[in-house]
């Protein structure tokens, strides 16, 4: 019997029996959106479109930097070299790996009023978003449409990773509010490992594998934590808040949210800077000037603290949350910056 190279292609994972050929059909026809294109997003992506997924949407705002490189491994030296949009680069990369599926990419910056539009007709959705305002923002947007999302985040050497299906127990039954600015550490501020990335994308995947090919009572309703330097694997039973306003309630705080109320930036009239507006906070600049101490230069005074960057950029960040990244004039990567040396 001849076997078709596209039959070829898929063969091992169809040869595995939980998913078969009627499972890889499915894996097939489904559609699945990137929401962030960095260690996590990149890996993910490439594994998807290697079982097959029929649709890929990558979606991301940021682009292509040297400091990328040592674990999204998605991308090249030239990709960094020419600050190619990540979004991009992987749909190029992605579609040299598998010509058969259709890849789609979207440099936009996700919010409330365009969440729907890049969201539209897909089967699942894998997070690779680097703030937690935009995973309670697409969490709103899964229950309201019903459509199941897979939560990934990894700092340092571990990571945590769980399916939300658009029910109850939701994201937001872990956690109500996004922390406050310099709350909690990220990838730029605490350091982070290929491996670990690798690893909470790799299971990422697989959840969502296990749900695109009908294998949904196999999807894991716990978190699972892994902290591969400390050698440390387990699981976190999420219980259903029974006053959650996202999955209980359905009221949609991050969906409805305006713009105004939502983290808005605009760029400074005659210099080459963006400020993002703060929510009115009181930040501890004290401690963000700790954290930054190991990132690069630091000044502090009574009413900001001012991290110094690459490529001659600054981000000066107030008591009340508001922020000025100079050196840069485009919003979106502003705000990338925002979210990877501030956090949410």
């Amino acid at each position: 019997m001849t076997i078709s190279r596209s039959d070829e292609r898929y063969l091992r994972q169809s040869q595995f029996d939980p998913i078969g050929q009627e499972g890889q059909a499915r894996i097939e026809s489904a559609r699945v959106a990137v929401l962030g294109c960095g260690a996590l997003g990149s890996v993910a992506s490439e594994l998807l479109a290697r079982a097959g997924v029929g649709t890929i949407r990558l979606i991301d705002r940021d682009l292509v930097e040297w400091s990328n490189l040592q674990r999204q491994s998605l991308y090249t030296e030239v990709d960094a070299e020419t600050a190619a949009a990540k979004a991009e680069a992987a749909a190029s990369h992605l579609r040299a790996i598998n010509s058969s599926i259709e890849i789609q990419e979207r440099v936009v910056d996700i919010t409330p009023n365009n969440i729907a539009h890049n969201l539209e007709n897909v089967d699942l959705v894998i997070d690779a978003t680097d703030n937690f305002a935009a995973r309670l923002l697409l969490n709103d947007w899964s229950i309201q449409t019903r459509t199941p999302w897979v939560h990934g985040g990894c700092i340092g050497a571990g990571g945590q990773v769980r399916l939300f299906d658009g029910e109850t127990p939701c994201f937001r039954c872990l956690l109500p509010q996004p922390p406050l600015p310099g709350e909690t550490a990220t990838c730029d501020t605490a350091g982070v490992i290929g491996p670990a990335t690798h690893l909470i994308a790799s299971l990422q995947a697989c959840e969502a594998i296990k749900w695109l090919s009908g294998n949904r009572l196999d999807v894991r309703n716990e978190i699972l934590s892994v902290d591969l330097w400390h050698n440390q694997i387990r699981t976190i039973r999420l219980s259903p808040a029974p006053n959650c306003r996202a999955c209980v309630q359905h009221e949609y705080d991050f969906l409805n949210a305006s713009t105004l109320e939502t983290q808005s930036a605009e760029t400074l009239c005659g210099r080459d800077a963006v400020q993002i507006a703060g929510g009115g906070a009181d930040v501890d600049l004290q401690r963000m000037a700790r954290t930054w101490e190991t990132v690069g230069e630091v000044k502090t005074s009574r009413f900001f603290v001012r991290l110094s960057l690459p490529e001659e950029r600054m981000l000066t960040l107030f008591r009340d949350g508001r922020a000025v990244i100079s050196g840069v004039r485009d919003v979106s990567h502003a705000r990338s910056l925002f979210d990877r040396y501030v956090g949410s």
